[in-house]
């Protein structure tokens, strides 16, 4: 399952093109454009049409090849002026191509700057040369205008890559918070039972009896190997600073949850398949929290709408999906989505894998965890 659909408008840039050329050939839209040589117009042949067309078109270049998109367009603007072609819609993707690749020429930035600067140049100088009515303040002007543009792109790329930055802060923080808090349930869960083992111990010490001493041993020797089950499945999990959050119950039935849930008003139905064999407390925690978030979540963004809980149980491990149908009322808003991110390094550490996204319309959560 996919867990990131792609979002809309993702491929502004061949719209963005079909526009630019589209636009060029409509009536008292087509003369809206840049003109910097001023030069006599010449009728439009097969070497105008394609440098209009090239001018519009190779803005779809700029995603994948900004510093190549900046010099087709640059190059066939720099061509139009000089052949003294009609002004055209089209000479405006010069403008969208320097912010387009400002914002995301990612490597020799310098030099991708450096020869567009070279190039305006040359082109300034020829224009001079064809007898351009434009004075060299006006070149001036219009570079430093065409520079100003790189600088808007370049500033959009510093705010997404720092957003970004904050992104990866904060779900790095996400992880450390759950591993923190595994922890921390890991020692309820062992601590209850190391104290088990030392009391019965202590018992079968003053115990006559010796099947009774020898139950007790077995009993010792099962507990401990419980124990070791929940430490080899948290293996890994790093206890952090506490986080300051109220401490839960370590396991919380399936059932309370969605009980819970149906008592606040959400329409829950669950499913449980299978018989549940004994599992390490890993694995219960990691079922609980994952039906507690996906319910909660459901609660907070679509309150109202039918959700699903689906538990399997397997020889093989665990498998768990929460479906939630289209909400009926307005959500809460978007939450962090650190929930998600910490049910999946829980789910990760226990060798599973978790999902999560829209899948027909749905929000569909789904783990498997090994057994």
């Amino acid at each position: 399952m996919d867990a990131r659909p792609s979002p809309p408008g993702r491929r502004w840039e061949a719209l963005l093109a079909v526009a630019l050329v589209g636009l060029a050939l409509v009536p008292g839209v087509a003369r809206q454009g840049v003109d910097l040589a001023e030069l006599p117009d010449r009728a439009m042949d097969p070497v105008g049409w394609a440098l209009l067309v090239a001018q519009g078109a190779s803005i779809a270049l700029l995603r994948r090849w900004p510093a190549a998109g900046l010099a087709v367009v640059g190059t066939a603007f720099g061509a139009h002026q000089l052949l003294g072609y009609p002004t055209t819609f089209a000479a405006l993707g010069l403008l969208v191509a320097l912010v387009a690749a400002g914002a995301l020429t990612q490597r020799r930035r310098v030099v991708t700057a450096g020869c567009a600067l070279a190039g305006y140049v040359l082109l300034s100088a020829a224009l001079a040369a064809a007898d351009s009515p434009t004075g060299a303040w006006d070149f001036v002007v219009f570079g430093l205008m065409l520079a100003s543009l790189w600088l808007v792109g370049s500033w959009l790329r510093g705010r997404v890559r720092a957003q970004e930055g904050r992104r990866r802060e904060a779900e790095r923080a996400a992880v450390e918070r759950e591993r923190s808090r595994i922890a921390r349930e890991l020692h309820d869960v062992v601590t209850h039972h190391v104290t088990a083992m030392v009391v019965q111990a202590d018992a079968a010490q003053y115990s006559p009896d010796r099947d009774a001493t020898r139950t007790v041993l077995t009993t010792i020797s099962d507990t401990g190997r419980a124990a070791l089950t929940d430490l080899r499945g948290l293996l890994g999990a790093l206890d952090g600073a506490d986080d300051g959050t109220t401490r839960e119950p370590a396991v919380v039935d399936v059932e309370e949850l969605v009980a819970k849930a149906r008592a606040a008003g959400q329409p829950v139905d669950l499913v449980q398949l299978g018989e549940s064999p004994p599992r390490g407390a890993a694995t219960s925690l990691a079922v609980s929290r994952l039906v507690q978030e996906s319910l909660t979540n459901a609660m907070k963004h679509a309150r109202g709408a039918a959700t699903q809980v689906r538990v399997q149980y397997e020889e093989s491990g665990v498998e768990v999906s929460v479906t939630t149908e289209r909400a009926l009322e307005p959500g809460l808003g978007r939450g962090s989505g650190q929930g998600l991110i910490g049910l999946r390094e829980r789910v990760a550490l226990l060798g599973g894998v978790l999902d999560a996204g829209p899948v027909d319309g749905r929000f569909v959560v789904h783990a498997r965890i090994p057994a």
